[in-house]
């Protein structure tokens, strides 16, 4: 196999090489001789690695994750100077405005208090904390022995945060996750050494199933740690009863569960009752079964913007994850705490869900519609989250890629975003040059009606070029 002139995917940092006026960067404590710059081996030496080389001491290839890039890119077609003439159908944020019938208003005004003003605990406060457990109780533990408590919920500045505190605390081990998935934790994976990133590809004749069998045989190879979305971003598809208790009972005592449960209110399986998916339904003893979960503010209640969120799961844990808050992230903010715990009363949030639910299948359905209609092959729709993996094969050559089909889209003031980045691919050991995510990308039917038509005619207007 040849590999010369292989063009690679993307420049991850910038879409353009970084172009210094600088004809060299110095080195740190002296220049060097000419009898090391004429020298044959000492240029080989340097060329060998980038550590070897003068640098300043940052990556930035670090600098952003796949939505982070995109936006980028649309930056430099006018979407900052103009946001309100484009349809953003990449960033995954669900519409924040109180126009949806059942739902609750939210809060205009925030009070607050002397409290609010000091420092908060790294862990949260405990009126929060508390507020957490009981809504798990109500909702997934009726009936059980085993109750959560206070202690058992630690509260984080937003959902990245709280993956940020729990690789923190991970020991050393084989840390699973399947591709594709949520595009942060390619960046979260690639930044502790703790534990070893192991990739497991899910099948797409499969419509990307994480089965029972699939998890006996990563635990089979030694792997430890699990962690994945569910319901999933960004396929779009959830693993409920009795397929997730069988994978929990698979799990107990072997493997650590991490369960990213964010769009667990999204769920259309349910007739839209407002039945949210939790593992926390088969949990036996919630102090003992090693699993954490993952939920906040953010998208089942509709408030990315206040960066509340919460990890549940054993109190000997929990302490851990509290306590590496302090050098971390100091903590989530705490007059937005406080104005959280009224929200989370079980019948109130039941009657939320139910509105969620039934607002967002509508969205869902009317976006599955009209792509059939313009020709694009969805043959499993989504059971779950406001996303949508879209198929590219069938279109036009120059646009059955997610990068060129991305491109298209900026020049019709559109985002999506590219499947790529959801292959993930921590600290980049894998070639991801024929990833079979290529021809993919994620449609967030998340905003309002009025930008998705409008994403929709954009979407159109490609197509018929």
């Amino acid at each position: 196999m040849s590999f010369n002139n292989r063009k690679f995917s993307m420049n991850r940092s910038s879409g353009v090489p970084r172009e210094s006026t600088r004809l060299t960067r110095r080195f740190s404590t002296h220049e060097p001789s000419a009898n090391e710059t004429n020298s044959k081996i000492h240029r080989q030496f340097r060329n060998a690695h980038e550590g070897h080389r003068s640098h300043a001491g940052l990556d930035p290839t670090r600098a952003s994750t796949g939505v982070i890039w995109c936006t980028e890119r649309a930056y430099e077609h006018g979407f900052l100077d103009e946001p309100e003439k484009w349809a953003n159908l990449g960033q995954g944020a669900p519409e924040v405005e109180d126009d949806i019938e059942g739902s609750f208003e939210r809060p205009h005004t925030v009070d607050v208090t002397m409290t609010g003003r000091e420092y908060g605990p790294t862990a949260g406060i405990k009126g929060l904390r508390a507020a957490v457990a009981n809504l798990y109780n109500a909702h997934h533990r009726e009936g059980k022995e085993s109750k959560y408590s206070w202690e058992n919920v630690c509260i984080v500045p937003g959902g990245r945060a709280g993956l940020i505190r729990i690789a923190a605390v991970l020991n050393n081990a084989y840390l699973g996750f399947f591709i594709p998935d949520y595009t942060a934790y390619n960046e979260m994976l690639s930044l502790f050494k703790n534990f070893a990133a192991i990739p497991s590809p899910l099948a797409e004749s499969d419509d990307y199933s994480i089965h029972p069998d699939k998890i006996a045989e990563e635990i089979a190879r030694g792997t430890s740690v699990i962690l994945t979305s569910n319901p999933r971003n960004p396929t779009g598809k959830v693993v409920k009863n009795p397929e997730l208790a069988e994978i929990q009972d698979i799990c107990r005592d072997r493997a650590t569960l991490v369960m990213d449960e964010f769009y667990g209110g999204y769920n259309y399986t349910s007739n839209c009752d407002g039945t949210t998916i939790s593992a926390a339904d088969n949990i036996e003893d919630v102090d003992e079964d090693d699993v954490l979960i993952i939920d906040g503010l953010t998208k089942r209640f509709r408030l990315p913007g206040w960066r509340i969120a919460w990890i549940v799961g054993p109190k000997e844990f929990i302490k851990a994850i509290g306590s590496c808050g302090s050098y971390l992230d100091g903590g989530a903010n705490v007059p937005f705490q406080e104005a959280a715990i009224p929200m989370l009363e079980p019948n109130k949030v039941l009657t939320e869900m139910k509105a969620l639910q039934t607002h967002f299948r509508d969205k869902r359905d009317y976006v599955v519609n009209r792509l059939r209609g313009m020709g694009f092959k969805i043959e499993s729709v989504p059971d779950s989250t406001f996303y949508l993996w879209l198929d590219l094969e069938g279109l036009p050559d120059e646009i059955s890629d997610g990068l060129n089909f991305f491109q298209a889209c900026l020049e019709e003031r559109v985002i999506v975003v590219p499947g790529i980045f959801f292959d993930l691919n921590p600290s980049k050991r894998r070639d991801l040059f024929d990833s079979p995510c290529h021809h993919f990308v994620r449609f967030s039917y998340g905003p309002k009606m009025e930008t998705l038509k409008m994403g929709l005619d954009g979407i159109e207007r490609v197509l018929k070029k």
